[in-house]
């Protein structure tokens, strides 16, 4: 058992033990996102909905495992835990500014009723992407990857057609 924990942690080019925290934090991100998924599927069926965990937990996992190793070269990091950590970002950040986003569209009164579904979900993406690049700094800053997450930053928002108000 003990190899087996070297190997995972040679694997990752962990060197400290808190550093294990992000890897077993994805996996169980992953099997969560796997049980709600599987809830929604499986919704009077106990043992389909443990089954279906099982494998859409694993198979996300495998998933964010397949884009790691892709983005490894792309991605300047120090060592390869911290992507986890970087994926970890993405997946709060992308939730949260959801989450944000109903809220302020109902504090300003646009409904599908008011507007229609076209316009309505335009405004919605639109506010969610306007939360989404501060909580992604944000969350990037409280992961400890503030650095990468600025500079993410700056390129999307280059991409946008941002980049004058970048300009010092």
């Amino acid at each position: 058992m003990k190899n087996r924990i070297n190997t995972f942690k040679l694997n990752w080019e962990i060197s400290k033990n808190w550093q294990l925290l992000y890897p077993f934090l994805g996996m169980i991100i992953s099997f969560f996102l796997g049980y709600r998924f599987a809830i929604k599927i499986f919704r009077y069926n106990f043992w389909l909905q443990h089954l279906m965990t099982v494998v859409l937990g694993f198979s996300i996992l495998q998933l964010c495992v397949f884009f790691i190793k892709k983005l490894q070269h792309k991605w300047v990091v120090n060592a390869r835990w911290e992507l986890i950590r970087i994926f970890i970002v993405f997946g709060i950040t992308g939730s949260s500014s959801v989450f944000v986003g109903r809220p302020i569209i109902k504090l300003l009164g646009v409904s599908i009723e008011n507007l229609g579904p076209v316009l309505y979900w335009v405004i919605f993406c639109v506010v969610s992407l306007i939360f989404y690049q501060i909580l992604l700094v944000f969350c990037g800053w409280l992961f400890g990857q503030f650095e990468f997450f600025w500079d993410f930053e700056k390129k999307m928002l280059k991409r946008l057609g941002f980049s004058r108000f970048l300009e010092k």
